[in-house]
């Protein structure tokens, strides 16, 4: 098993995916969290766990 996370070992095309998803989640999670407050269902809220969740991983460089 490897050691650490070296994002540069990964395919050219998908971190430049990574890339443009790290820029693109946090206001996509703020227009969902502004929808959540507005009318909060039970989906909405699935979702903004969801990209919570994915904004942390891209973050901390986990995915």
């Amino acid at each position: 098993m490897r050691k650490g996370y070296n994002p540069y070992l990964l395919p050219p095309w998908l971190r430049k995916c990574r890339f443009y998803c790290k820029g693109i989640i946090i206001p996509i999670t703020v227009f969902q969290l502004i929808r959540l407050l507005i009318v909060p269902t039970t989906g909405d809220f699935l979702l903004f766990c969801l990209l919570c969740g994915i904004a942390f991983l891209l973050y901390k460089n986990i995915i």
